[in-house]
């Protein structure tokens, strides 16, 4: 029976794909920050085991992998989705907000990456998913901290594909676009093409099983729209933003 760790796996995108692995038949270690929420996802599948995880702190990533480790005979992969986000604090330059997300978005996810390198180098296969989001692509209006954490992401998971892929390690950047999630229930914006996190765990099921893609991104109908926005001249994508969000100068 194959192995996956996720983070981030007592609500949203992580829970729900907690569910569809382990009902596929694998063991799931499951990790966040609230213990009862984990123990009552645990208490839903047998197959899922819960691992409470502080991301922040390098010691606990490291402490929670090798517990994992003892319990299960092999980890095949690890589903890294750590997020935060702050709305209200992103309207303006809050360097202590965006300090906080830097520290959960890409160092949390660091924290998790550097506590499995040397296994999965030792054991040269497996995969390693990085969790990052549309807003990454390019800057956005109100998105200082939560973008540049994405964007931050992006470059990381490409330099890791090359650093891993000597050791036929597979590593993998999930992209996805408005899910429905307690974080995004924080937005005041309609947000289009707005899916579930059941629509989001059997995209990331069949792009990590069925696969074999560096990025598996979705909805298709937002992400191919912001990636044609990705090549774009500054001075085109700056006044077509503008005009789609109504930005007006103060």
């Amino acid at each position: 029976m194959k192995t996956i760790w996720i983070t981030g796996a007592s609500s949203g995108i992580g829970k729900s794909l907690a569910l569809k692995f382990a009902n596929e038949g694998w063991q799931v270690a499951a990790s966040a920050r609230r213990e009862d929420l984990l123990n009552q996802l645990s208490e839903s599948n047998q197959n899922i085991s819960p691992f409470p995880l502080d991301v922040t702190s390098r010691e606990n990533c490291e402490e929670i992998f090798e517990k994992i480790k003892n319990k299960f005979e092999s980890i095949d992969t690890c589903f890294f989705s750590t997020g935060t986000w702050d709305p209200k604090k992103e309207k303006e330059i809050d360097i202590d907000q965006m300090k906080k997300v830097m520290e959960v978005n890409f160092f949390g996810t660091l924290n998790c990456i550097k506590a499995v390198e040397m296994y999965f180098k030792e054991k040269k296969n497996g995969n390693i998913s990085i969790v990052s989001s549309i807003a990454g692509y390019r800057g956005l209006p109100n998105s200082t901290g939560y973008g540049a954490s994405k964007a931050a992401l992006n470059n990381l998971a490409e330099s890791l594909y090359f650093d891993f892929g000597r050791y036929n390690v597979r590593v993998s950047l999930i992209s996805p676009g408005f899910i429905k999630t307690p974080m995004t229930d924080k937005n005041q914006f309609k947000m289009p093409f707005l899916k579930t996190p059941e629509f989001a765990a059997e995209k990331i099921y069949n792009g990590l099983i069925n696969g074999s893609s560096f990025e598996i991104d979705f909805p298709k109908e937002l992400t191919l729209i912001l990636k044609f926005l990705k090549i774009l001249p500054d001075s085109v994508y700056f006044k077509l933003i503008r005009k789609l969000t109504k930005y007006q100068k103060l």
